[in-house]
């Protein structure tokens, strides 16, 4: 009896232990980070895990120069653009990639790669599996980077660079979209088919130095619609003033800081008032 007792003491003691191990939460040495940018039309997604330096010399040594390296550790570098994009040049449809690297000294190599399931076993890496595969040089840091990091940086409407930073080491590559055709086909098919987004149609074409005559009958439309939305009227001000219409710019302006001062948004009002200021002189 009392050996089964004890039989039965063991077995319990091993099952909470092993209950308490698997319960047990420690943090990665690697942990998984997503990004996600809004990007053009779309977005672009990044999904990676960050290494730390912990003292040791990453590039030429940790990761060695001239071989296939998953870009972070763990699973491979995964990135997912929303729509079709070029990088460095290079045609990519829109879909998730792996990104591998090869890094040297003074060149990287970046790849595209369509097979998702090669994870960490660079071993088994086939150049046929590629999408594309380009070049770019690495620029020495002053201040170390102690963790992996890759970062959507310099964005415009429609570029950015991808930049991964490391120990003291930043390599970045550009991305561009192309969203003015589809831009332009929806103007198209919205305000000239009388769906009336005007506003919006207006901005873009100012923004982008387009039509700027037919920028201003667009604002004016859209203020028909609300005359007292004093954004508006700043748009039609600035266009005005991108006309070289330094009067119209400032009669326009003066109402944005009327209404915007009876709407109490100070932020409009600071604007108009430079924008009115810019124009006086």
């Amino acid at each position: 009896m009392l050996q089964k007792i004890k039989s039965l003491s063991l077995l319990l003691l091993v099952t909470v232990s092993t209950s308490i191990t698997a319960q047990l939460k420690v943090p990665a040495p690697s942990p998984l980070q997503t990004v996600t940018q809004a990007f053009g039309l779309s977005e672009i997604k990044i999904e990676y895990s960050r290494p730390s330096a912990k003292g040791r010399v990453i590039f030429g040594d940790v990761v060695p120069f001239g071989k296939v390296w998953r870009t972070g550790a763990n699973s491979a570098t995964k990135i997912t653009f929303g729509d079709d994009v070029k990088i460095e040049g290079n045609a990519v449809a829109a879909g998730t990639y792996a990104l591998y690297t090869t890094p040297n000294k003074d060149n990287w190599e970046i790849m595209l790669y369509k097979d998702l399931t090669l994870g960490g076993n660079v071993a088994d890496y086939k150049k046929e599996n590629e999408l594309a595969r380009f070049s770019v040089k690495p620029k020495a840091m002053s201040d170390k980077k102690e963790t992996f990091t890759i970062d959507i940086a310099d964005m415009t409407a429609n570029s950015a660079n991808i930049e991964l930073v490391w120990e003291n080491t930043r390599v970045a590559f550009n991305v561009t979209t192309d969203i003015d055709s589809k831009i332009m086909k929806n103007i198209e098919a919205n305000v000239i088919g009388d769906n009336r987004p005007y506003f919006q149609a207006a901005t873009y074409y100012y923004e982008n130095n387009k039509d700027l005559a037919k920028a201003l009958e667009w604002s004016d439309k859209a203020i028909a619609t609300n005359p007292k939305a004093y954004w508006m009227l700043l748009l039609k001000a600035k266009i005005q003033a991108k006309q070289g219409d330094k009067k119209g710019a400032v009669t326009t302006a003066e109402q944005v800081v009327k209404l915007a001062t009876e709407g109490k948004n100070d932020d409009y009002v600071t604007m108009a008032n430079k924008l009115i200021a810019e124009n006086k002189k």
